[in-house]
């Protein structure tokens, strides 16, 4: 009898580590399926951004070949070609330039949103603060007019006399 308690206790007490690694893994679970769902929005969203950049790589590499095929026409049209030619190399680097913009905005933003979420946190706990000061005011006006009564009521008393 004694040995089927002790089997029994052990048996709980797997149970319990059982449920215990259960309710674990469910949360490590649902942290990851939300981690999954924000990585792919994210790829969403860098796939948009790729399809924008391969349409300008494209109208970039058009824009190249006919500047190319000019060239090829006439000798003529060398400095046309050479400003096509300039015109592609600026708006390359005006695309590098962009990227680069786009890459510190969003940095910026992450950061906003940081300073953003400290800020709301400092705003909860001065909210809080002067609630307690309030409450303490008001308990306060409320004793000192209470103070005021009894003394007005004790020199009346006095003046009584």
């Amino acid at each position: 009898m004694e040995a089927i308690k002790k089997r029994m206790n052990a048996l709980r007490l797997e149970a319990d580590d059982s449920n215990s690694k259960v309710d674990d893994l469910s949360a490590k679970v649902k942290t990851l399926e939300q981690e999954t769902l924000a990585k792919e929005q994210e790829i969403t969203s860098l796939q948009h951004k790729n399809s924008v950049l391969e349409q300008e790589v494209e109208k970039l590499e058009r824009l190249h070949g006919e500047a190319k095929a000019s060239a090829e026409e006439s000798a003529q049209h060398g400095t046309q070609n050479e400003g096509l030619t300039r015109k592609l190399q600026l708006l390359e680097e005006e695309a590098e330039e962009n990227e680069k913009n786009l890459r510190e905005t969003n940095e910026k933003l992450r950061q906003t949103d940081v300073k953003a979420g400290h800020y709301e946190r400092k705003v909860q706990a001065l909210e809080a603060a002067r609630d307690q000061w309030e409450t303490k005011y008001e308990e306060m006006a409320k004793k000192y007019a209470d103070t005021k009564k009894e003394l007005d009521d004790f020199v009346a008393e006095i003046g009584n006399i």
